[in-house]
């Protein structure tokens, strides 16, 4: 085992502590191989902050991820949402959000306004909450 730890600089240094890490996985705390292992990781988690980018998640994935955790039904969203019909159809990607959806989302189930309203390919509605929203584009 290497005894000298380097900063995390380049792809190829990234790549070298990962596979140490991998070899490493399991080891004790506070052994030499543990402390090793929690440091690189540390620079890892370090490096890949500062250099790879972590796309923000999916709208419908964060609603259905909240619902689960929430324990919530279809049902539950509706006052959010709209009509049983509606909530299908977003959730079954076949209506966009609305402005009036993503606030109450965000009030209602605490999920980030700017995950609801995706990333800068995706179309969101101006409309009036009741008016039927502009439908997603699909990349």
């Amino acid at each position: 085992m290497k005894s000298d730890i380097r900063p995390i600089r380049t792809a190829r240094d990234h790549a070298r502590a990962l596979a140490e890490i991998e070899k490493l996985w399991g080891e004790k705390l506070g052994t030499p191989a543990g402390d090793r292992l929690d440091v690189l990781a540390t620079l890892v988690d370090s490096y890949e902050a500062a250099n790879v980018p972590i796309d923000p998640p999916d709208p419908i994935e964060a609603i259905k991820f909240r619902m689960e955790q929430q324990g919530l039904t279809r049902k539950d969203i509706e006052p959010l949402i709209g009509t049983r019909t509606r909530v299908a159809e977003v959730l079954n990607r076949r209506r966009g959000l609305s402005i009036g959806m993503i606030r109450r989302l965000h009030e209602g189930l605490g999920i980030s306004a700017e995950v609801l309203i995706g990333s800068a390919g995706r179309r969101v509605s101006r409309q009036k909450s009741g008016d039927p929203p502009l439908a997603p584009q699909h990349q």
